[in-house]
């Protein structure tokens, strides 16, 4: 099955015109003809069938023949990570998160961060890209890049834990996590939190924990424990 993605569909629309890039891509590429069946999502949980009625390379036309909204995880995993110096790390962890499930992106701005600006409208479609690629239905959601100080004091319902390197009490995140729970978890930057960031989020009840026995980057720590929480959640 091959995943395309619009955010303006809904579950009461009943014809739909691609714009003309994915009408090319449709038509031209794919070799999609009148009578083939598409597969669309919204990026909030429809899955919809359509039917080619105008095989256009620049305005492919389609009749939405059934929509069905998926299932949600029984848990939401939010992870506040900061981005890395090289964008290509930081875009290679939001695809591999995407595949893995994720539901939210907090790009933080720490103490010890390298990189200071981010290019949100590319890292959406980076998250639109893997969204399709992997056949799911709901689109993670990116935020703009955040103050450290100013996320750590927001209100969260769930599951807290900060990663760091630090050389203190810290527990295995495997350990600490349990199924069927909203989860956030803090990674930071390529130099670590700083100590007072690590002293802010235990004041806030995050649970200090550590990712394995060896030192990781921030996107593979990332990587590392949003598999964690999908294992624990099979």
């Amino acid at each position: 099955m091959q995943l395309f993605y619009n955010p303006y569909i809904s579950e009461t629309t009943s014809s739909f015109t691609f714009d003309k890039e994915e009408s090319k891509h449709i038509v031209k590429v794919l070799r999609k003809s009148v009578g083939d069946v598409l597969h669309i999502t919204n990026g909030s949980g429809w899955l919809f069938d359509a039917e080619i009625t105008n095989a256009d390379i620049k305005k492919c036309q389609v009749n939405i023949s059934s929509a069905k909204l998926q299932p949600k995880r029984d848990y939401q995993l939010h992870l506040a990570v900061a981005p890395t110096k090289m964008n290509d790390r930081f875009e290679w962890f939001l695809e591999k998160a995407t595949e893995i499930g994720i539901d939210t992106i907090i790009p933080i701005l720490c103490d010890h961060s390298e990189r200071k600006v981010i290019k949100l409208d590319r890292f959406e479609k980076i998250l639109q890209s893997a969204m399709k690629q992997s056949l799911q239905c709901y689109l993670p959601t990116i935020n703009e890049l955040t103050p450290y100080s100013s996320f750590i004091s927001q209100d969260f319902k769930g599951q807290k834990f900060i990663a760091h390197c630090e050389d203190t009490d810290r527990k295995s995140l495997k350990s600490q996590l349990l199924p069927k729970q909203d989860i956030i978890i803090l990674i930071g930057p390529e130099g670590d939190f700083s100590v007072k960031e690590i002293e802010t989020a235990l004041q806030h009840n995050f649970i200090p924990v550590t990712l394995g026995n060896t030192r990781l980057r921030t996107e593979t720590a990332a990587i590392a424990a949003c598999h964690s929480v999908a294992f624990v959640n099979e």
